[in-house]
C-alpha cells in the first residue's frame, strides 16, 4: 500500500501539477505528434522511479509510463468536444488501474489471500437505494403538492437536474455520516441547505413552493437517516 501511494503522489504531480496548460492544448491539438506528449510520458517515468527510490522499480517505472501514454492517446483520439469531462474521469480510473496492477505485479501479491469484505455488500445497497431509487419515491410522494410548473416562456434558472443531484448528494452525506457516527454533521449540513435555498424562496414569497421544498428535504434526510440506522441494525450480521 505504501507503493501505491508514492505512485499515486507521483501521478498527482505528474498530471495535474507539472503539466503546464500548454502542454494540454498541444496534445489534443497534435495528439500523437505532440512533443509534449512524449515529455508528459518521461516525467511520469521519472516521477515514478523517484518516488519509489529503488533501481529495481525502474523497469516497472518504464513500463508504468508507457501504459500511461497508451490512455492518454486513447483518450486524445476518441474524446469529442462533449464527452470530454466523462473521459477525463475515465482516464484517471484507468490510471489508478495500472497503477493498481503495477504495484501488484511489483510486489508479487497473491490476491488469493484477500477476500471481499460481506459489509461491502450491505454498504453498497444502502449507497444504490439513495440515489435514483429514492429520487423516484420521493417524486411520487411529494406529487400531491407539486406547485404550478413555471411559464414555458420564461427562462430556466436552475441547472437541468441540479436538484436532483443535490438530493442523491446530501443523501449520500447524510448516511455516511449516520454510519460513522458523525450525527453532528447532519445539523450542520441541513443549517447549510437552508441558508443557501430557503433564502432564495423566502424572498420570492412563495410560500407554497417553500413548503413544497422543504417537505421534499425533510423525507430526503429521513430516507438518507433512516436507511443509515438500518445498515447499523444489520451490520452485524454481515460480519
Amino acid at each position: 500500500m505504501i507503493l501505491f501511494a508514492q505512485l499515486l503522489l507521483a501521478h498527482l504531480l505528474g498530471d495535474f501539477v507539472l503539466q503546464p496548460n500548454h502542454w494540454v492544448a498541444d496534445k489534443m491539438q497534435q495528439k500523437i505528434k505532440s512533443i509534449y506528449l512524449y515529455a508528459h510520458i518521461l516525467l511520469h517515468g521519472l516521477l515514478a522511479w523517484l518516488v519509489s527510490w529503488s533501481w529495481k522499480f525502474a523497469g516497472y517505472a518504464l513500463l508504468l509510463a508507457l501504459l500511461h501514454g497508451l490512455i492518454d492517446l486513447l483518450k486524445l483520439y476518441l474524446q469529442k468536444p462533449k464527452t470530454q469531462r466523462y473521459w477525463l474521469l475515465g482516464d484517471q480510473a484507468l490510471h489508478l488501474i495500472s497503477i493498481a496492477f503495477m504495484v501488484l505485479l511489483y510486489e508479487q501479491v497473491d490476491l488469493k489471500l484477500y477476500t471481499l469484505d460481506e459489509r461491502l455488500w450491505l454498504y453498497a445497497s444502502g449507497v444504490l437505494f439513495l440515489t435514483t431509487p429514492t429520487s423516484i419515491l420521493i417524486k411520487n410522494i411529494i406529487s400531491i403538492w407539486t406547485p404550478n410548473e413555471p411559464d414555458t416562456n420564461d427562462q430556466p434558472t436552475d441547472l437541468q437536474n441540479a436538484g436532483k443531484y443535490i438530493g442523491i448528494l446530501e443523501r449520500l452525506f447524510v448516511y455516511f455520516f449516520v454510519v460513522s457516527g458523525y450525527f453532528a454533521s447532519i445539523g450542520f449540513l441541513m443549517a447549510a441547505k437552508s441558508i443557501f435555498r430557503f433564502g432564495d424562496l423566502t424572498q420570492a414569497k412563495d410560500r407554497r413552493l417553500t413548503e413544497y421544498v422543504l417537505i421534499g428535504t425533510l423525507i430526503s434526510f429521513g430516507f438518507a437517516i433512516a436507511v443509515g440506522y438500518l445498515t447499523q441494525i444489520f451490520l452485524p450480521y454481515f460480519s
